[in-house]
């Protein structure tokens, strides 16, 4: 008797120790999918949060698609610019009927448009024919001309040209912010899946420590049973539990591979999609490295700022150039009245030749009775700037609400994950103290299993309460629309 109690209470001792070290295998990070859940892997490499967003910031076809935004705004601006590039006119008729010149006529200008609606231009006309209209009539070796053409009313200040070259600078811009809120997306999207990824290891990860648990138990039971210490019956209990415990393994292992390849779809290299190998694993403290890899560390509400958020910077760059436009539109009220004033000379490169008193002048005055069109334009102007001022007030409410409620959040689910982590080591304490007691006779396979069951529950509730955490701040960061500056 008491060599079987000295046996009893030694094996007892190596059993609580395997039991320890087992209840820490779900911290191990080297596994292999392809081998049996007790056996570990040591050539596993760790892919962390921050290395996979610096994948999908360069190498993502969104993220480039994004800088083409860019790259509209520069090609936009570029044009508007056209609007006052330097021209060159020429123009040329020639009329021979039965050997008679009836006329030939060719003229050229060389035109400068400024800012304001004034346009320099300097000329040449050559004309001859026997049916030459007498107005063109020009010295033997042509005349020169050097004038401006002057909007005395509607587009002085304001004109098409310049209005489209002020929007193309604000909408060049708005496309940075429109850059920042797209890559923002879709790297809050690939965060989302490598969090999901991270879960699903973590639940690998906690089924293979409880399966290992497991079979050492069902091993010590067979060895009692051997010596007539247990019952048969005790053996098939403790092989149902195993059972168990491989099946949710089992299921751990597949969630583990579908996201693995929804991760895949983030990966890109050159633009060729990369495949995820089955040794690549995420970091096991993604909790604690979350705010330093999404750039979210001292963000507050006291330094929170509206104003300064890329969608209320896009919309107020758009309502800018809704104003553009309304001024453009007030401006199309006024009269259209152009002035010309040109000094002739038959020397073009005789600077003295050119006087005051040679000159060709004219005005031209237009400007709609009613003017329904162009009220009409300017109220629907007022309008779109008004829906656009609706537009902002709201986006701006709605952007701080929400920001408040996700640090609300944020500082609930820390507390929560204190408490599970509080419970799960509890369970596991609770677990350990019913094996001992069992060992000694005074428990039962069903009390450990009951006591392994809450383990479970305990740690799937801690990663069900540490993915809410972690996308609390996930969503802080697309609220924010920051874009990481260090990926």
């Amino acid at each position: 008797m008491g060599r079987n109690k000295s046996f009893s209470i030694c094996f007892t001792i190596v059993l609580l120790m395997v039991s320890l070290s087992v209840m820490a295998a779900p911290l191990s990070r080297k596994r292999d999918l392809q081998q049996p859940p007790e056996t570990i892997s040591l050539d596993t490499t760790v892919m962390s949060l921050r290395e996979f967003l610096g994948y999908v910031k360069k190498h993502h076809p969104v993220v480039k698609q994004a800088n083409l935004v860019i790259d509209e705004g520069q090609a936009q601006l570029l044009k508007a610019r056209g609007g006052f590039d330097p021209k060159i006119e020429v123009d040329y008729n020639r009329k021979d009927f039965k050997g008679t010149e009836y006329y030939d006529e060719l003229s050229g200008a060389f035109k400068i448009p400024t800012w304001y609606g004034v346009e320099f231009k300097a000329g040449a006309e050559r004309n001859k024919g026997e049916f030459l209209d007498p107005s063109l009539t020009v010295p033997e070796d042509g005349l020169y001309s050097a004038g401006v053409s002057v909007q005395l009313g509607q587009g002085l200040w304001i004109n098409d040209r310049m209005a489209t070259l002020r929007k193309a600078k604000l909408f060049k811009q708005q496309t940075q912010s429109e850059k920042d809120l797209l890559v923002n997306a879709v790297i809050y999207d690939a965060t989302q899946v490598y969090f999901e990824w991270w879960q699903a290891s973590q639940e690998i990860d906690l089924f293979n420590g409880i399966l290992k648990n497991a079979k050492t138990r069902l091993r010590g039971v067979k060895r009692s049973v051997e010596t007539g210490d247990k019952a048969v019956i005790d053996s098939v209990e403790a092989r149902i539990a195993v059972k168990k415990r491989l099946l949710g393994y089992e299921q751990a292992k597949i969630d583990f591979i579908k996201k693995s390849l929804e991760l895949s779809n983030y990966l890109w290299i050159d633009d060729v999609p990369v495949e995820l190998q089955e040794n690549v694993i995420p970091e096991e403290e993604l909790i604690s490295q979350i705010d330093a890899a999404l750039e979210i560390m001292g963000q507050s509400l006291d330094l929170f700022t509206v104003d300064n958020h890329p969608k209320i910077l896009a919309l107020n760059l758009k309502m800018d150039q809704l104003e553009v436009d309304k001024k453009l539109k007030a401006n199309k009220l006024l009269p259209k009245i152009e002035a010309k004033y040109d000094v002739l000379s038959p020397d073009w490169n005789n600077a003295s030749s050119y006087k005051l008193s040679d000159y060709k002048a004219g005005v031209k005055f237009s400007v709609p009775l009613f003017l329904r069109k162009e009220r009409g334009d300017l109220k629907l102007a007022q309008i779109k700037l008004q829906d656009a001022e609706y537009d902002i007030l709201s986006s701006s409410l709605a952007i701080e609400n929400k920001i408040k409620g996700i640090f609300s959040e944020i500082d609930s689910y820390l507390v929560q994950n204190e408490i599970t982590q509080e419970i799960e080591q509890d369970s596991r304490l609770m677990l350990t103290a019913e094996e001992r007691k069992f060992e000694l006779g005074d428990s039962s396979l069903f009390l450990i299993n009951s006591r392994e069951t809450k383990l479970i529950e305990a740690s799937l509730k801690r990663l069900e309460v540490g993915m809410k955490l972690l996308g609390s701040k996930a969503r802080l960061f697309n609220s924010l629309a920051i874009v990481p500056e260090n990926l």
